[in-house]
């Protein structure tokens, strides 16, 4: 009887039908208040995204790439946002914490894909700033609505296509060891790691979608901004011309470095930190997931002239 109890439990955990998320480990005490900062990120990135693409929407002005590029960049954060609190925020208030394992694998896939399609709109946005200004006299020509929707498409499927084998590779996984996620969500690692095999391709995989889908896009930024310096500096202007040209990209690069720096070191510890406790992985995990998305909009708002200038006409009007 108990060995045929062993080998039920064994299948079980084989094909394991839920995975239990443990949220912070260490931090259990601490959930309810962690969830307050986490709540409060999570409401100003649904608010301030939704303020960019009706803003946008609104005024027929602002219907040219920079702006449409970031209405792609509003969805995707609310996307990415979306796919992990929920969830997290079930685990802190209601201690929700067993997940579906088809539910788990939709999570990962959704987390990863949104975070690549946001490093490609920050490719497709230094693209629009390097036209702009390296090819001022083109930009309408170059950069068409059609060929704006082309990026836009070429990024989603280049997301979906490269992030595709993550769920389908942990699918295939035995789980005989335990179905306990030391995390708030269902991250690629985490999940794979609790596999009862060699899971050297999925980890080589993880790799392949870092340099292909971040490394290589921050390359590409790179030198489009090396570019657009050397077209700056080749300007017969004055220092506060160039200031004022170069301004026009500083929205772009902020949003940028918020998203790159967090999550390479992120990336980084998770893979080369083994003496770092395991808490700070999971809150760096979810910092790098939330700040960009609740930081993009405030930067852009703050930013860029023609979106403080049509929300002050939005509320003028609102107010006569």
């Amino acid at each position: 009887i108990s060995s045929s109890s062993a080998v039920s439990n064994i299948t079980n955990f084989t094909n394991p039908s839920t995975f239990i998320l443990l949220g912070i480990p260490g931090l259990e005490a601490a959930h309810v208040w962690i969830s307050i900062p986490f709540c409060a990120m999570y409401i100003i990135a649904i608010l301030g995204n939704f303020t960019i693409l009706f803003i946008v929407k609104r005024e027929s002005s602002l219907h040219v790439p920079m702006f449409y590029f970031l209405c792609m960049l509003a969805i995707t954060d609310l996307g990415l946002s979306t796919s992990i609190l929920p969830k997290t925020l079930s685990i802190f208030w209601f201690n929700s914490r067993e997940i579906d394992f088809s539910a788990c694998l939709t999570q990962m896939y959704f987390i990863h894909c949104f975070t690549v399609m946001e490093s490609g709109i920050f490719v497709a946005m230094a693209l629009d700033r390097y036209v702009a200004i390296c090819h001022p006299l083109r930009h309408s020509s170059i950069l068409t609505n059609t060929v704006v929707a082309k990026i836009g498409l070429a990024v989603v499927l280049r997301s979906g296509m490269l992030v595709m084998p993550h769920p389908v590779l942990a699918r295939r996984w035995p789980y005989c060891r335990t179905n306990i996620i030391p995390h708030t969500h269902c991250n690629h690692m985490a999940v794979v790691k609790l596999a009862c095999a060699d899971i050297s391709v999925s980890s080589y995989h993880g790799l392949f979608v870092v340099f292909c889908g971040l490394s290589l896009d921050g390359i590409f930024i790179i030198v489009s901004y090396i570019q657009i310096l050397r077209a700056i500096f080749s300007l017969p202007t004055k220092d506060d011309a160039r200031l004022k040209t170069f301004g026009t990209c500083s929205s772009h690069l902020c949003v940028f470095l918020t998203f790159c720096i967090p999550s390479f070191f992120s990336i980084l510890t998770h893979r080369f930190g083994q003496n770092i406790p395991l808490h700070f992985h999971v809150l760096l995990a979810n910092v790098y997931l939330l700040v960009p998305p609740m930081l993009n909009p405030i930067i852009y708002g703050v930013r860029t002239k023609q979106i403080r200038n049509s929300l002050l006409r939005f509320f003028t009007c609102k107010g006569t």
